[in-house]
């Protein structure tokens, strides 16, 4: 009867040990958790290569929901990077290509103190109201941590940072498309 009970346990440790509960969380460099269960991932495919970057469909539910329909919508296929600031960011999503587009459509900052601007950091880029990102978004290529709570965060490279590096102004998305 013991070594049945001890078999039970340990087969029930192993089973939580394995599954990590559950729940994929991920930490990031401010300490706070944030959930990718189930996190969708933008691929952007460029003239330099792919990238990947895993969207955070908890921690900006509105900014996710407005990028995904952009791209799943064919928005950004064929649109340049029109800024490139060495050491800081890539910048895209500009219809016009120079800073100055968006999309129809305007969201609100939306800002969650766990979403952070370390390397990597999706975000989104706005005008001096808050509440007025559209579709420009940017990779910070270095933390950007004085970014952290005016802009929001939305996603983080998981692939390809080698390629969102290397880009420039001009440099073009080719297809963006959404793996669920």
């Amino acid at each position: 009867m013991r070594l049945i009970a001890l078999i039970f346990v340990v087969f029930l440790v192993a089973g939580c040990l394995g599954s990590g509960g559950g729940t994929d969380v991920k930490t990031n460099q401010k300490g706070g958790n944030v959930d990718m269960t189930d996190n969708p991932t933008a691929v952007i495919v460029t003239n330099k290569g792919e990238f990947r970057f895993e969207l955070f469909k908890d921690g900006a539910p509105i900014t996710v929901e407005n990028f995904i329909g952009l791209a799943e919508s064919g928005f950004y296929d064929g649109l340049t990077f029109h800024r490139y600031e060495p050491g800081f960011v890539i910048q895209g999503g500009d219809p016009r290509g120079d800073g100055t587009g968006g999309s129809n459509k305007m969201i609100p900052l939306e800002v969650s103190p766990e979403l952070t601007h370390v390397k990597g950091a999706i975000g989104m880029a706005r005008s001096q109201d808050p509440n007025s990102a559209s579709s420009q978004f940017y990779v910070t290529l270095e933390p950007s941590h004085f970014l952290d709570g005016s802009y929001a965060v939305f996603g983080q490279v998981t692939e390809g940072m080698d390629v969102a590096s290397s880009l420039r102004a001009g440099d073009r998305m080719e297809e963006v498309t959404i793996v669920r």
